[in-house]
């Protein structure tokens, strides 16, 4: 049975996101929503609620439990309820988290007047068969899942913190116009660093292919290098550029947006509108690498281009793109050292986020496994 809020208690007020389950709607929004809470329902710990909104995460709505160990309370538009006794907690909150429900919703509501809500009577909600095993398995499939999304925040908590890591140490371990020494330096390394141009470190090229699917075709994304594992819209790429590892690939249209990178998959061909340069002697690819999409050079790389026919789109100006300052030292070892510890960063934010895919993938597995 659910309770209103009919003598005006001041609870904090819920909402139910398909994300990120029961939270407080002033910290999910960043400010107060409801100021009326009268005849909101009061949700107490481990009570359920469904919202109604449908999202891509939740096509009929979330269903979702109070894990906040606090009593608040959330609008009538969402429906309430609690578990009886026999029923494990946690073994409930995962069955609604799978999608074993939603023929029941299909067969019993629809999208209702508004597209953004599913349209589904308390009375017939409340009729929503549910298969329990006996208290035992149930008690130790929610014991599988919990440990799981254990492990996915642990990674997730890992992949914040080296992320964070890295931040600091590019505002660290490296010389601009505004401080020509790093702050942090490795022993026994001194002195200015000097002022270079990219000019200085890379040479433009144009390979072009001649046989049709000789090397596997690569993409350069705003996110890294990708192999589309075949050809792009199954055109023809013969005359694409070939790249080898160590390249430097950049798209002259979405510069601006941090469409630089270094190929590091191996040999292969990207579109013949990239602009494709060979790094000169006497510079680590792998120090300039960790540089290309910090904010200093996102702003360069806007400046060195200009407005494109479309808003989204600004054209490179290659001049000014090789005159953009970079400050290197003046000892290749210092250089090298700097080199390893991103390489390293690198590897171990790779490592983390495979990790992090394999229990999310194992979970979703899971969830359209163990529940009928």
């Amino acid at each position: 049975m659910t309770l209103k809020n009919k003598e005006h208690q001041d609870f904090p007020v819920l909402t139910n996101s398909a994300q990120d389950g029961i939270v407080n709607q002033e910290t999910f929004f960043d400010r107060k929503i409801a100021n009326n809470t009268n005849d909101y329902y009061i949700v107490k710990p481990d009570d359920f609620v469904y919202n109604p909104r449908i999202s891509k995460l939740a096509p009929y709505g979330p269903i979702r439990r109070n894990k906040l160990e606090i009593t608040g309370v959330m609008s009538p538009l969402y429906y309430v309820f609690s578990l009886k006794s026999n029923t494990n907690k946690d073994y409930l909150s995962y069955y609604f988290i799978s999608s074993t429900w939603y023929k029941f919703m299909i067969e019993n509501g629809n999208t209702g007047a508004r597209s953004d809500r599913f349209a589904i009577k308390d009375s017939i909600f409340q009729r929503m068969p549910i298969m329990l095993p006996i208290q035992n398995e149930q008690t130790k499939i929610g014991k599988l899942f919990n440990i799981i999304d254990k492990d996915i925040s642990l990674q997730q908590r890992k992949l914040d913190l080296l992320k964070q890591l890295k931040k600091g140490l590019l505002q660290k371990m490296f010389a601009d116009k505004a401080q020509v020494q790093p702050s942090l330096r490795f022993k026994p390394f001194s002195g200015n660093w000097c002022q270079n141009k990219m000019g200085d470190f890379i040479k433009e090229f144009s390979q072009k292919s001649q046989i049709e699917d000789e090397y596997p075709t690569l993409s350069s994304t705003n996110k890294g290098m990708e192999n589309r594992n075949g050809r792009v819209d199954g055109k023809s790429n013969i005359g694409y550029k070939i790249i080898e590892n160590g390249d430097l690939v950049l798209s002259p249209q979405n510069l601006w947006l941090g469409n630089i990178n270094i190929n590091k998959i191996g040999v292969g061909i990207v579109s013949p509108s990239y602009k494709t340069f060979k790094f000169k002697n006497g510079i680590n690819p792998d120090f300039i690498k960790p540089q290309l999409r910090t904010k200093r050079m996102l702003f360069n790389y806007e400046n060195a281009s200009t407005q494109g026919a479309s808003v989204v789109r600004r054209n490179l100006d290659l001049k000014s793109f090789l005159e953009i300052k970079i400050y290197k030292p003046f000892d290749i070892k210092e250089e090298n050292d700097i080199s390893l510890i991103f390489n390293l960063l690198e590897s171990l934010v790779a490592y983390h986020k495979s990790k992090l895919q394999y229990f999310t993938k194992l979970k979703k597995f899971l969830l359209q496994q163990m529940f009928i």
